[in-house]
């Protein structure tokens, strides 16, 4: 074996040999760990972000995309299960290789929301820490494959969710 080739190339090898398998099922990894750097955003939303964010009913939260292909998109969690994948089914849908087909689910218990991965290849990053699961605070950095969003509570649950 070379001394730069690792182990589980011939996984990530396609059919062909040459890291393609013809199929555009299969989740493509990051390259290397600069990939996953965390750099907050702050506070640097418009203010029709603002707004929305402050339209937000009781026990729902909001996804803005940050970057990634879809920068800009807004998602709103009003359910108990939100599923976030590149399955054409699933609630949020992020078209792009770097996300597994059921990357992850961001559950909701009362006024608290959760995300859980759901053992993707490239795993689910909050605040710049690669995790399993992990309660979402408001203003929290998500990264689902090469997709950065910002999460935020309704404004009128963030005394209930952080105890002020």
């Amino acid at each position: 074996m070379e001394d730069n080739a690792r182990p589980d190339d011939d996984i990530r090898r396609g059919a062909d040999g040459r890291g393609r398998s013809g199929s555009s099922d299969t989740t493509q990894t990051f390259g290397h760990d600069a990939d996953l750097s965390f750099i907050p955003f702050g506070s640097d939303l418009s203010a029709v972000e603002v707004e929305a964010i402050g339209a937000l009913p009781s026990r729902s939260a909001l996804l803005l995309v940050r970057s990634g292909p879809t920068a800009g998109a807004r998602y709103l969690l009003d359910t108990d299960v939100t599923t976030v994948g590149r399955h054409p089914e699933a609630d949020i849908f992020f078209d792009d290789v770097t996300v597994s087909r059921r990357h992850a689910e961001i559950t909701r218990t009362g006024n608290t929301f959760e995300l859980v991965d759901q053992r993707s290849l490239n795993g689910t990053y909050v605040n710049g820490e690669r995790v399993d699961r992990a309660a979402l605070s408001d203003g929290a950095e998500l990264r689902i494959g090469k997709f950065r969003l910002n999460f935020f509570v309704s404004p009128l649950d963030r005394g209930a969710v952080t105890g002020e």
